[in-house]
């Protein structure tokens, strides 16, 4: 669609929304600017009479609500307006598990790769009348820019299909060693990232962590040189290697908060203070404590011993931090 027609559409519905009455063309053709003014010429009758045409049939076409009538019975040509109940979008409102999953994508859309989308996304919303917490109440904190490097280049060799090459050290070697890898994607579980793929060196699946990769992984060869296994689970390939021992941690948690936790655990229903008791289980304790701290005074540990002394721990280190007692 032309600049100046494109233009001259937004006007008319500009136009047809200010107004409750019925418009009649005579007075958008003299109101509306982008349309020939008349001079009295059968040739610019003509020209408006078309042109007209063309954008009433544009805006219903694109699902705007035109509606034709009179506004009395004295009226002797139909006139033309927008209803604004129904042009303008309802009301967006979202759970409270919705508008966490909304915040944590936002916080992994930090990415160079991903921020304008992430920024469009959250104007989309706030503009519907919809303010998104993006610090509160979500068990995840990925930060890919600052804390996983790796990300952004393994996701991309992912997206695109090419072959990925990049040092990995496991904790049982001193030195990292050189990997080569299909990419199949790139995947969060238990609040860290994995690179799942296929080694070509050791011709099998792997799973590598992020923060164990040194340096920046590097794309080798044409995109679209591989294809995954189909009906792929990344999360499940994930849990099958890294799985230990699960242990059971219980909480209390404040009504009303730490809705990622709710979603996660299981009510052991209230305590006697009024607080919601959870059972959490997880196979990497620590990163539990990192999550239950994030929580705040929202979140309290009741067991086991040493996860309630990690997060006090926590606490205590960020509370000198702030210079707060």
């Amino acid at each position: 669609m032309a600049a100046k027609r494109a233009e001259r559409l937004v006007n008319l519905v500009i136009a047809l929304l200010g107004t409750r009455q019925f418009v009649s063309a005579a007075k958008i053709r003299s109101t509306v600017p982008g349309y020939e003014h008349d001079d009295g010429t059968d040739r610019a009758d003509e020209a408006f009479k078309r042109m007209f045409e063309r954008d009433k049939a544009e805006l219903r076409e694109i699902g705007v609500p035109l509606e034709t009538g009179r506004n009395s019975f004295f009226d002797t040509e139909d006139g033309y307006r927008i209803a604004r109940s129904d042009y303008e979008l309802p009301d967006v409102t979202l759970e409270p598990e919705e508008a966490a999953a909304v915040g944590l994508a936002l916080r992994l859309w930090q990415s160079a790769q991903l921020a304008g989308a992430a920024q469009s996304a959250l104007g989309k919303l706030r503009a519907a009348g919809v303010e998104v917490d993006q610090s509160r109440g979500i068990p995840l904190r990925p930060r890919l820019d600052a804390g996983e490097p790796a990300f952004e280049p393994c996701y991309l060799a992912a997206r695109d299909r090419r072959e990925l090459t990049f040092d990995y050290r496991r904790p049982d070697e001193d030195t990292p060693v050189r990997r080569r890898v299909q990419p199949w994607g790139v995947v969060a579980w238990h609040g860290r990232w994995y690179l799942v793929g296929h080694d070509r060196d050791r011709q099998a699946p792997r799973v590598f962590r992020l923060s164990r990769v040194t340096g920046m992984p590097k794309p080798l060869g044409p995109a679209g040189a591989f294809q995954p296994p189909p009906d792929l689970d990344l999360a499940a390939v994930v849990a099958g290697q890294e799985r230990r021992e699960e242990q059971l941690v219980v909480v209390r948690v404040r009504p009303g908060t730490a809705n990622g936790l709710r979603r996660t655990g299981t009510s052991l229903g209230p305590a006697e203070d009024g607080d919601d008791r959870l059972q959490l289980r997880t196979t990497e304790p620590w990163a539990l404590a990192d999550e239950l701290a994030a929580y705040g005074p929202d979140v309290l540990v009741e067991a086991p011993q040493p996860i309630r002394e990690a997060v006090v721990e926590r606490l205590t280190r960020l509370a000198a931090l702030g210079g707060t007692p």
